[in-house]
């Protein structure tokens, strides 16, 4: 039996640390890659990763950090393990109920009918080269001496192959992912604040891994702008500069508006946690230094209004990546969004087509035949006018996982070669391009957010919220 330990970062060598010394808390912080004119602090916060708690693990598998998506399970080559949880949509469920494979490799060539108002039997595009679940989902076997341990155990497939599981939920790799800590095969984001489907996304793939270490009652959430720390019942929790681990500023008046969140008497310090004594027997949590709060005004969870008080934040445990320098932030009607240098509103693609095996077509690797229809009715030209792509400049680079230049060929959509004739240079978020709207004339516009199907959320483009209590945390 192998163990994971409580870690902030692991590389190869950490790894085998974690396999040679039992109990071995692994610091090894191995910052990501950022533009050379970077400052230290950026530099700081890419190092700051998530404590997560030991549980039992397969001796084939093992904890990896990721930039959105904290620790996760990952093979021995470090590719992140997803599972394929059911989802209730309108005409039906997807996805794999506890125990049960459903992802195998016949290529499906119809419509399910799942999503409304498109009937079940329609024909897909491009059958030629339309792969089948597996392609893009290698399942994650067990060999013939493998034993179940803990959370994790092991499927029969129909052909007779065995299959890892974690808490009953088939486990798979994607073909998206191309080395150790990439999570573009899909997200730990929720589109509702109950973490339950709307009906109109698709069942989407999940990253799984170790629960986080956190004392009872709390919770951490991949959010846009980093892995933020709640409350069990999804309410967001808050620090004020003023205070410190020893003593707060916030006291009398300010009790009003915000609630300390409080230790039991038992609860004892521990890693990055401990406890200040606010008066006599009544005791505060404190993460990194920071005593805790929730904020009395707070419509719903999720909502993160609290951040905007003076003095106050959102706590991570793990914040995002840095974005590019040329980027800004602009205040629209609706919320805060990321924008390009000029100020014009930045969107990411979002698709996923209706099939039983409900595969994501949001990748320039993907069909691009679903894209084209939306962006511009099928013409490669229009879908430029309409929506053109973020272009990277010459002097920029890539900064880490999550923000990345990629070359494209904006007449098909597709990944090209850096020498390919009209090749161009373009930003992307998770492997995918990000786009600007022609009809945003200016700093703070939204008029291409929602556009597509069901509002932008199966086929369709949405704006890049900062703020993930928009709409309850759909991006």
């Amino acid at each position: 039996m192998k163990y994971l330990f409580k870690a902030l970062d692991t590389g190869t060598s950490a790894r085998l640390a974690q396999r040679l010394i039992p109990g071995l808390l692994c610091v090894v912080l191995t910052p990501f890659a950022l533009a050379d004119d970077a400052d230290d602090s950026a530099q700081r916060r890419s190092a700051v990763r998530e404590t997560f708690r030991t549980v039992p693990i397969p001796e084939d598998f093992h904890v990896e950090p990721t930039e959105l998506e904290g620790p996760v399970f990952a093979d021995e080559n470090g590719k992140t393990l997803y599972t394929w949880p059911q989802l209730k949509l309108r005409n039906g469920y997807s996805g794999e109920a506890a125990g049960n494979v459903a992802c195998y490799d016949k290529v499906v060539t119809v419509t399910a009918g799942l999503m409304s108002p498109y009937p079940a039997g329609l024909q897909l595009p491009e059958l030629d080269s339309r792969p089948s679940c597996t392609d893009l989902w290698p399942p994650v076997l067990a060999d013939s001496n493998a034993q179940a341990i803990g959370d994790w155990s092991i499927i029969l497939r129909n052909d007779g192959a065995r299959q890892w599981a974690y808490k009953e939920q088939p486990l798979y790799t994607s073909v998206r992912d191309r080395q150790a800590g990439d999570t573009y095969g899909g997200s730990r984001r929720k589109r509702r604040a109950d973490g339950g489907g709307d009906g109109d996304s698709p069942a989407g793939r999940v990253p799984v891994g170790p629960p986080a270490l956190l004392p009872p009652g709390f919770a951490v959430k991949t959010t846009s702008i980093g892995r933020m720390l709640t409350t069990k019942q999804n309410y967001a929790v808050y620090a004020f500069k003023e205070d410190s681990a020893q003593s707060t500023a916030c006291r009398d008046d300010c009790l009003t508006d915000w609630q300390p969140v409080l230790a039991p008497g038992m609860a004892r310090a521990f890693g990055e946690w401990s406890i200040l004594e606010r008066a006599p027997g009544v005791r505060q949590w404190v993460f990194r230094g920071a005593p805790l709060y929730t904020y009395n005004l707070d419509p719903e969870p999720w909502s993160q209004v609290g951040s905007d008080e003076p003095g106050w934040s959102n706590v991570f445990t793990q914040p995002a990546p840095v974005i590019p320098a040329s980027f800004t932030r602009q205040n629209t009607l609706s919320g805060t969004v990321l924008a390009d240098a000029s100020g014009r509103t930045i969107y990411s693609y979002q698709c996923g087509d209706d099939s039983i095996d409900q595969l994501a077509c949001d990748h320039p690797e993907d069909t691009q035949v679903y894209r084209l229809a939306m962006c511009g009715a099928g013409d490669p030209q229009q879908c430029q006018k309409n929506w053109p792509y973020v272009r990277a400049g010459d002097s920029e680079v890539s900064l880490n996982r999550a923000w990345t230049i990629i070359s494209i060929n904006p007449n098909t959509g597709r990944p090209a070669g850096a020498d390919e004739p009209g090749a161009i240079r373009v930003w992307a978020y998770r492997d995918r391009p990000i786009y600007t709207f022609a009809r945003d004339t200016g700093p703070g516009d939204v008029k291409g957010a929602g556009t597509g199907e069901w509002r932008g959320k199966r086929n369709g483009l949405l704006a890049f919220w900062v703020r993930d209590d928009y709409m309850k945390g759909i991006q």
